[in-house]
């Protein structure tokens, strides 16, 4: 029954550590471009300053020391499995942080996969019906769920929710409001989260 499961043994081995996914970006921006299809140019730009963001965060980021705590306490072997794309600007203001955390505990083992060539997967982890990304899935070592989190802190998922109910949507002005919010709460709101997380992961 094993390769009936969209996340398999064979997904997890292929699947890339943050250090791969880092140099990805890093590639990616040396050579003006991004992932899938769509090369515009903003999307090469979002690509561009996204990697510029997760620079940012991996040098001044910081965890909560609640969450610090929590993650001394996980026993049992975890994957920590990430859906992400690298003109995504949810996962450059968030994956930093959670690639921190997953440091903390030899037993938690970061694996990370770009969404659209991973769509089976993506799609048993809709958000409202859409494929929103960053999708973080906690597996055992039998690849049973454990937890998940995401696509995004819980202030910035309701300010996009409101947006959107209001009829008029600005995806322009969201966005800025959104990247304003990560550069003030600094990680706070996602260590708040990932605490949670990662308590339904202890035995």
């Amino acid at each position: 029954m094993e390769e009936l499961k969209v996340i398999n043994k064979q997904l997890i081995k292929s699947a890339m550590s943050f250090e791969e996914y880092f140099e990805l970006s890093k590639k990616l921006v040396d050579e003006n471009r991004t992932t899938g299809n769509n090369q515009s140019e903003g999307m090469i730009e979002y690509t561009r300053l996204n990697f510029s963001r997760m620079k940012k965060w991996i040098r001044t980021g910081d965890l909560d020391d609640s969450l610090k705590e929590t993650i001394t306490k996980l026993e049992n072997p975890v994957t920590w499995l990430i859906l992400v794309e690298p003109w995504c600007g949810d996962v450059a203001q968030n994956l930093p942080f959670i690639k921190k955390a997953a440091e903390l505990n030899s037993n938690i083992e970061l694996k990370i996969i770009l969404r659209d060539e991973n769509l089976e997967v993506m799609d048993e982890y809709l958000t409202n019906g859409g494929r929103a990304i960053p999708k973080m899935i906690a597996l055992n070592n039998d690849l049973n769920e454990l937890a998940t989190w995401g696509p995004r802190p819980k202030s910035v998922q309701k300010m996009l929710e409101k947006g959107k109910a209001s009829g008029d949507f600005d995806y322009q002005a969201f966005a800025i409001s959104a990247h304003t919010w990560y550069a003030q709460n600094k990680g706070k709101e996602l260590s708040e989260e990932l605490n949670a997380f990662v308590k339904k992961q202890i035995k």
